[in-house]
């Protein structure tokens, strides 16, 4: 189950009605899904989009999805740091980002106007909605190993507006559990 943490206030939050409630303030939806029948670890996508076929069909309905895959990351991912180098940069998008994590694990850094930094670790089970025009960025735990449907508004897929704030820079993407590390400050020369 996702994690909450807010660095800023130091403040975690683990429980499922909790992170919603605080993910939800800020525009952000969670949810958990199970397996309408289980799916093997090494299942194809096809297999997997048909397992999740009613949760994905419902989620259709609701935000005007017109296409779902799976993504697969790993450390053999061929370019895998360019990849997570688009992703690990603030930036937003002209549509909702949704991914519901089958494995592995991330990190969704949401950057609200209004509010600080949260950073959202996933997990599989948990799906997020970022809705579109919210900044944040996204980065692997230490294994970088993630599998995910995603959801797309148009058949093409997304594309990232960066930000060029640098906020991004001020945090670590580091998946341990309950302690969350903000990056110090750089060091005057």
């Amino acid at each position: 189950m996702a994690v909450v943490r807010i660095p800023d206030e130091g403040r975690t939050v683990r429980d499922e009605e909790g992170v919603r409630e605080t993910l939800a303030r800020v525009g952000i939806d969670y949810e958990r899904w199970e397996p309408a029948h289980p799916v093997p670890a090494g299942a194809a996508a096809e297999e997997v989009l048909a397992a999740y076929a009613p949760e994905i069909e419902r989620l259709k309905q609701r935000g005007g999805y017109v296409t779902a895959d799976v993504i697969d990351v790993s450390p053999g991912t061929p370019n895998l740091d360019a990849m997570l180098a688009k992703f690990s940069r603030e930036h937003w998008h002209d549509e909702d980002e949704v991914r519901f994590v089958l494995r592995g694990r991330g990190v969704f850094h949401i950057h609200p106007r209004d509010a600080p930094v949260m950073a959202i670790e996933v997990v599989p089970g948990d799906l997020i909605r970022v809705p579109r025009g919210t900044w944040h960025w996204f980065d692997l735990c230490a294994e970088r190993d993630i599998r995910a449907i995603r959801l797309f508004q148009d058949a093409s897929g997304w594309t990232p507006r960066y930000t060029g704030s640098g906020v991004d820079a001020g945090y670590e993407p580091v998946c341990l559990g309950p302690s969350y590390i903000p990056a110090a400050p750089p060091r005057p020369a």
